[in-house]
């Protein structure tokens, strides 16, 4: 009984301390070094404590501090979002008492006037108001705004001025001052300065800073999108300058701190179409019989030094970003498209991982290397998919080193891939559409990216490098900025495992990874791999950066991080200034504090960078079909709500909303573990991942929305008339503008619930 109290003691302690985050079970057993003949006593030491009431669990199994449920009084510190519903919800942050309670449900009258992103002091006021929030709470105080910038249209009424903010954080329109100085014309898309934001009570005011030009114009989509989301197009000239100062003193000489691999066989592998390349390999067999693969990375770290103007640009940035239309580089071309791109038959330095493997691939040892190499071949991946199926005819091609080297690669990566799939690994298999442009940035097609050998080949060594570089950190007990994959939900995973029982696919509960593989092996070749690769995709956690002793779920790995792509983000860049010290024989200088810093801020511009490249498709998508109302087309269900289903187009990838009021004729029924929406009759069954026929039937280019109907084969006008209207964003007949004839009077007060009724929204949520 001692030894149960002793242990109960010291995990109440442990939780208790001030700086302690709130984290699952199996952390804190690793922070307390628990062995492994321990962990089932600690468990029952975590039940019993919670019982007693001396801790308690948070959302996502978190475990927390007991008094932290009780204190309602608490001020709280997160992330506002807002809701097409018109509510809000703040996501908390690490280093506040309530972190793990990420859905703190705020009332539209309680919200002030806060918008999408902006750090918030909340107080929780009620628990549990929704099965998905754990808590309900009020805005105490907007503490930093996100932007004080936004997009939208400008238009006039009665000799005012205003701009009608895209998206749905704002429900009425913006007042702005003297538009005339920018020379704005009714119905360009602008860029505002907010002056004062608009909230329950009173009205907004804001400043045009910038036009962009009339919706539609080619290229106006793209400069939206990138004044939006706050993504910088040019780089400043000292960071330009920084860059050329660097480039002036490379002169492709060979320090003594680099080994000399410019002899031997190296080659690199990357799309048709690639500018910089940042990976290469080599490979060889060793007498031992086994494997010695260098994976050699651009030493983006040789040239973008600590606490310099590129250094500061590219930590502003985090990372580049693709937009269907452009790339927004992380770091100037001099950098990422010339002195730290593995160009063929330039010398160049790179951050080598060389990795031992035996036959069948276990690893052995790890060992990082500054190296100077010099690419011999660039090979596409269409000329390594075409090596595969001719290799006679690429004999006369290569050189013999050459040759043997590209089967070696194929042979060693396919051992990797096996062993990764035998212990665990989950890979989803949903295919990946892009879209076709034209010169003007205009959507006149889309294609399926295929992902073929040549691709697993390089995503093997990109895989087996990042995570022996996390475990060499591991092995030499430091801290290491990780790229980490929490464990699904339980409860997700549990109504996973009802939803795929309910097609009728028999299976054990999906708890276990091993039986998510299987049941994914069973589908792959039948109707339901759709909704099956679906549904377990919706129920996985997010990956992100941190600290923290979290392995990577999907990938079965314990220990991994981001070493392969300094060029274009910055925690890669981080992990390989540590990987340098170790190479130097020196301890990398890093503390807690400042990487749990550095991965919020690196998780923060990639979800900007992911917004910005989602909403960008979407909206290019969007202009195709503003003039194709009633146009049909295949789409499979990516989400199912009571309010309506989502759905994704198979030939051209457009998101749209079906709403519940119009489906069918028919009485329905929302089932949410079966992800299904069902009626009487029997064409009116919608589940999760369902190929279903749809017509477009409303573009909102404002909102980015998207409507379909289901295509019953009647009449596009008969089957759904009431949605084939334009709807206006304050409401009223169909001839009214969009842009706001009824924008509010001088004096008049926005508050939220009440404009969200005057602007004709439907309460449907349009998120997935």
């Amino acid at each position: 009984m001692r030894e149960k109290n002793g242990l109960e003691d010291r995990i109440e302690e442990h939780v208790a301390r001030e700086d302690y985050k709130a984290v699952k079970p199996a952390i804190i057993a690793k922070q307390l070094k628990i062995d492994e003949e321990d962990l089932r006593e600690f468990k029952r030491a975590i039940k019993r404590l919670i019982k007693k009431g001396r801790i308690s669990w948070g959302a996502k199994h978190l475990v927390m501090k007991s008094s932290e449920k009780k204190s309602r009084q608490v001020k709280i510190f997160g992330r506002f979002r807002s809701t097409r519903k018109g509510f809000g919800v703040v996501q908390t942050l690490p280093e506040t008492p309530f972190y793990g309670q990420t859905n703190v449900h705020i009332p539209a009258q309680s919200c002030l006037d806060a918008v999408r992103g902006d750090l918030v002091c909340i107080r929780i006021i009620r628990d549990r108001p929704g099965r998905d929030i754990e808590f309900g709470g009020r805005v105490l105080e907007v503490v930093e705004r996100k932007t004080h910038r936004f997009v939208g249209s400008y238009f006039e009424d009665d000799g005012w001025a205003y701009v009608d903010i895209d998206g749905y954080d704002f429900f009425r329109p913006v007042e702005v001052g003297d538009a005339g100085a920018k020379n704005a014309s009714p119905g360009d898309k602008v860029v505002i300065e907010m002056v004062r934001f608009p909230s329950n009570h009173t009205e907004g005011e804001a400043v045009v800073i910038k036009v962009l030009g009339p919706q539609g114009k080619p290229g106006v989509d793209t400069l939206l999108i990138m004044n939006q989301y706050g993504l910088e197009g040019e780089f400043p000239e000292s960071v330009l300058e920084n860059s050329r100062q660097q480039a002036s003193q490379f002169d492709e000489s060979i320090g003594d701190n680099r080994c000399d691999f410019t002899d031997q066989t190296v080659v690199t592998i990357d799309p048709q179409d690639a500018r910089d390349f940042d990976d290469a390999i080599s490979l060889k067999k060793l007498k031992n019989g086994h494997w010695l693969l260098g994976v050699h990375i651009a030493d983006v770290s040789h040239f973008v030094k600590p606490n310099t103007p590129l250094d500061d640009e590219a930590y502003q940035r985090g990372t580049s970003v693709y937009l269907p239309d452009r790339v927004i580089p992380m770091l100037p071309e001099i950098i990422s498209n010339n002195l730290a791109s593995l160009q063929p038959d330039r010398v160049r330095y790179a951050m080598s991982a060389f990795i031992e493997f035996t036959e069948d691939g276990a690893r052995v040892s790890t060992e990082i290397k500054r190296t100077a190499i010099k690419s011999q071949y660039r090979f596409t991946y269409e000329d390594v998919d075409d090596f595969l199926q001719r290799p006679i005819a690429w004999r006369r091609k290569l050189s013999h080193d050459q040759f043997d080297l590209l089967g070696r690669m194929h042979q060693l990566a396919m051992v990797l891939r096996g062993r990764r799939q035998r212990d665990g690994a989950i890979e989803l298999h949903l295919p990946e559409v892009k879209i076709d442009l034209n010169g003007q940035g205009q959507v006149v097609g889309a294609k399926v990216a295929h992902h073929t050998e040549s691709h697993q080949v390089i995503e093997e060594f990109m895989l087996a490098a990042n995570e022996a570089v996390a475990q060499l950190f591991v092995d030499s007990d430091l801290l290491l900025l990780r790229r980490i994959h929490p464990q699904p939900d339980p409860r997700k995973l549990d109504e996973l495992t009802q939803f795929v029982r309910g097609l009728g696919i028999n299976c054990d509960n999906l708890a276990s990874r091993f039986e998510i593989q299987r049941l994914l092996a069973n589908v792959a070749d039948k109707p339901e791999k759709r909704a099956v690769n679906f549904a377990i995709l919706r129920s996985m956690s997010k990956a992100k950066y941190s600290p923290e002793e979290e392995g990577h779920y999907a990938l079965g790995s314990k220990a991994y991080c981001h070493f392969t792509s300094p060029i274009r983000r910055y925690p890669d860049l981080v992990v390989h200034r540590m990987a340098g010290a170790l190479a130097d024989g020196r301890k990398p200088s890093v503390d807690q504090s400042h990487l749990e810093r550095l991965a919020a801020h690196c998780c923060a511009t990639e979800e900007n960078a992911e917004r910005a490249e989602r909403d960008l498709k979407k909206l290019k998508l969007l202009g195709f079909f503003v003039d194709k109302i009633g146009k049909r087309l295949k789409a499979t269900i990516t989400g199912v709500r009571q309010s309506g289903l989502f759905a994704e187009g198979i030939e051209l990838p457009v998101d749209g909303f079906i709403s519940t009021r119009s489906l069918p004729a028919d009485r329905y029924q929302f089932d949410s573990r079966a992800q299904a929406i069902t009626g009487f009759g029997k064409e009116n069954q919608f589940r999760l991942g369902d190929q279903i026929s749809v017509r477009v039937s409303r573009v909102d280019l404002d909102r980015r929305e998207l409507d379909f109907v289901i295509d019953d084969g009647r009449s596009f006008k008969d089957s759904n008339q009431r949605s084939t209207q334009p709807k206006t964003k304050f409401g009223g007949p169909p001839q009214k503008s969009n842009r706001g004839k009824n924008p509010p009077k001088k004096g008049q007060g926005s508050n939220r619930s009440k404009s969200k009724a005057k602007s004709g929204k439907t309460g449907k949520s349009r998120r997935r």
